[in-house]
């Protein structure tokens, strides 16, 4: 816009400066635009009229169109303002109709009016057991690799309280931690430990060592009370009594999680429950 309202008022200026000089009338006054044009383009020090006129030189002439003036399609349309009144345009019914069942309220969803709904009509696919459990692996090599480090006491009870503080496991522990047999050849002492569940090699890589590992058992809220016992103080509240396993994992956990954390073992044998009591 700028550079078109600069065009037409430098050849207003051009013509009267034109007619102010002349004393007859201006012959190039209906020169057209585009030898105009063509003559600012071009300036020539030697363009004078006859009548004295004269042409500015060294001005450089722009083109009627620019795209700094093109702009976007601008909607036209003003939003619609239900329930404003019948001047909204969809005033009174609001768009709903007359009457009806999508006039009067909701539909249950995928409702198709009677006929078999698309979820009913499509095949099922695959199957999602809501019973399953995930378990967050940890491998030996990692549990020697800290105990070596210092960050572990290998003469304390291993739990998964311990492992999730050392940061041998992560903070995003669902149902438990699962014991694996990776690096079981760099335990070479007695440890003990306290996991959700163990593979059949890192038990026999413990057990050769002297140690021991217990499969133990708890709820969400119990899992959540051995984490974060803080919670439950800052929140004025008991920690929860352990719950006992369903039927069906009965046959898959050795005992009962304790809360708070232990810190010791619980003997498997009746030799070691009768030294542990003579010991008390």
């Amino acid at each position: 816009m700028i550079r078109r309202r600069l065009f037409s008022s430098l050849l207003s200026s051009t013509l009267i400066l034109n007619t102010r000089i002349s004393a007859k009338p201006i012959s190039h006054a209906l020169i057209p635009s585009f030898q105009l044009l063509q003559s600012l383009q071009c300036p020539n020090p030697n363009n004078y009229s006859s009548n004295g006129a004269f042409w500015f030189v060294g001005i450089r002439g722009y083109s009627l169109l620019s795209l700094n003036d093109l702009r976007d399609k601008v909607p036209r349309k003003q939003k619609t303002r239900k329930g404003r009144g019948i001047g909204s345009g969809k005033g009174k019914t609001a768009g709903r109709g007359h009457k009806g069942q999508k006039a009067r309220g909701t539909m249950k969803f995928g409702f198709e009016g009677g006929q078999t709904p698309m979820r009913r009509r499509l095949p099922k696919r695959g199957f999602k057991n809501p019973f399953s459990l995930t378990f967050q692996p940890v491998g030996l090599g990692k549990i020697a690799k800290l105990i070596n480090e210092g960050k572990i006491d290998s003469h304390e009870l291993i739990t998964m309280k311990t492992l999730k503080d050392t940061g041998a496991i992560g903070k995003q522990i669902k149902d438990g931690v699962r014991l694996m047999g990776r690096g079981a050849d760099q335990i070479k002492w007695p440890i003990h430990l306290e996991v959700s569940r163990v593979t059949v090699r890192a038990k026999q890589a413990v057990e050769a060592a002297g140690g021991s590992v217990r499969r133990v058992h708890y709820n969400k809220l119990g899992f959540r009370a051995l984490l974060k016992p803080e919670w439950f103080e800052k929140k004025g509240r008991l920690l929860p009594k352990p719950a006992r396993p369903p039927p069906k994992l009965k046959d898959k956990v050795d005992s009962i999680g304790r809360l708070p954390a232990p810190t010791k073992p619980i003997p498997f044998y009746a030799e070691e429950k009768e030294a542990a009591a003579t010991a008390a």
